[in-house]
């Protein structure tokens, strides 16, 4: 089947407290790789002092002409972070194909088509619009939970949505994870609404509540969690921390995703590093050395509670123009897990990767911690979770059959917690 393909889109950005986007430049598709560069008026609005940032540096600086792409990408990262993942893709793909599309690959839509086609409020501070004149946000207004679950479940099996349903979960097209998930804004305050999938063999959102929760607990900054029923359905619902209300509007905070810091693509992902991001902490991020303990203290909670998909898309960093500052932890999910042994996403130091405290024992010095510091942490996370773990498991009224799953398997499993 031929589709469309898109030759050129306009990047829109909000800058630093303003809440009404601008346009930034233009996105163009050439042989395979998508092109940027800056319009004139950003760069005539930068040298008049009006609030404006490069979109991220070192990869899109602020200067005239067609930016090349850093090695080995085909598109800057930057932009990249704002396109949808899998489960956004596949949202796409059912508004525009409807049955048709249940057997299309993701890649047979080309990311222009993507950026264009998914929902306005998308992660960061970026939009993407086919007019560098006027900005037409894809926004819907709000649809209750029910609606979103139903359209979640259709798209899942490969029905197309109705015109309703097609507008309840386009919303949230723009947002990245294979898992279903949408938009939503509830008592003025924004969230990102993760539901069930009928393919769970536990309860999966129940169980990232419970490791968000500990989290918190043990002392990490993480972003705020609430857990709800609709349609008889779990729902987690995260609090968006890339939006801060304005005069009845909304700002919106840039963001780059440690995939970005790395200079590395989806299919490169597998060089990433927590060594590597320590580097990158120390010469880059404000406040360095307590970002490297909060990021040292997120690696071993990872470890803790089972969570092995912290690949470089589930690390992320605030962007103000100048320096980095990390974001809460968002997305810390236990995974299934049938042995002890397990991998983290990223490695942990070197070539070694393995899911165990003594992983981090071993790379504690390249987040200057001592020894003793390292398990100190340790310890205080497990302290944590021990005497945490019923009274969140009962908040979450998590049933005793996932409790018994979960519990010395992906929570505080005897591999993982071996020194």
């Amino acid at each position: 089947m031929t589709f469309k393909t898109e030759k050129e889109a306009f990047v829109w950005i909000w800058p630093p407290g303003e809440t009404e986007p601008v346009v930034a430049g233009r996105l163009e598709a050439d042989n395979g790789n998508i092109m940027f560069n800056y319009g004139r008026s950003y760069l005539e609005r930068v040298n008049a002092g009006k609030p404006a940032i490069a979109i991220y540096e070192p990869e899109l600086p602020l200067r005239t002409g067609l930016l090349p792409l850093l090695e080995g990408l085909t598109m800057p990262g930057c932009i990249r972070d704002a396109a949808p993942d899998a489960w956004g893709r596949r949202v796409i793909i059912n508004k525009k194909l409807g049955l048709k599309g249940t057997g299309t690959d993701t890649a047979d839509l080309d990311e222009l088509t993507y950026l264009l086609e998914s929902g306005s409020d998308r992660i960061g501070a970026l939009d993407f619009q086919q007019s560098p004149a006027e900005y037409v946000p894809r926004n819907v207004n709000n649809v209750t939970m029910e609606e979103l679950i139903a359209s979640a479940e259709r798209v899942e099996q490969g029905i197309p949505l109705t015109p309703e349903l097609d507008q309840a979960l386009f919303h949230g097209s723009s947002i990245g994870g294979a898992r279903p998930k949408a938009l939503v804004e509830e008592g003025g305050k924004k969230y990102v609404a993760k539901f069930s999938s009928s393919t769970d063999l536990y309860s999966v959102v129940k169980a990232e509540y419970i490791a968000m929760r500990l989290a918190e607990l043990a002392g990490l900054d993480v972003a705020p969690v609430a857990l709800k029923k609709a349609a008889n359905r779990d729902v987690l619902l995260i609090e968006r921390f890339d939006r801060e209300p304005k005069a009845g509007k909304w700002t919106r905070k840039a963001m780059v995703s440690a995939l970005t810091l790395f200079a590395l693509d989806d299919m490169m992902a597998r060089y990433a590093s927590y060594e590597t991001l320590s580097e990158i902490i120390r010469h880059r991020f404000t406040h360095p050395r307590q970002t490297l303990k909060e990021m040292f203290s997120r690696l071993v909670f990872n470890i803790l509670c089972g969570n092995t998909d912290d690949h470089a898309r589930n690390h992320a960093a605030f962007w103000d123009g100048t320096a980095l500052t990390l974001t809460p932890a968002y997305d810390i999910c236990p995974q299934g897990r049938t042995g002890n042994e397990a991998s983290q996403a990223m490695r942990i130091y070197g070539e070694n990767n393995l899911s165990k405290l003594k992983s981090c024992l071993e790379t504690a010095h390249n987040f200057l911690l001592t020894e003793k510091e390292a398990r100190n942490i340790f310890h205080s996370q497990i302290a944590a979770i021990e005497q945490h773990w019923e009274s969140v498991c009962k908040e979450a009224e998590l049933n005793e059959v996932d409790k018994q799953l979960l519990w010395k398997r992906q929570f505080l499993n005897p591999y993982s917690v071996e020194l």
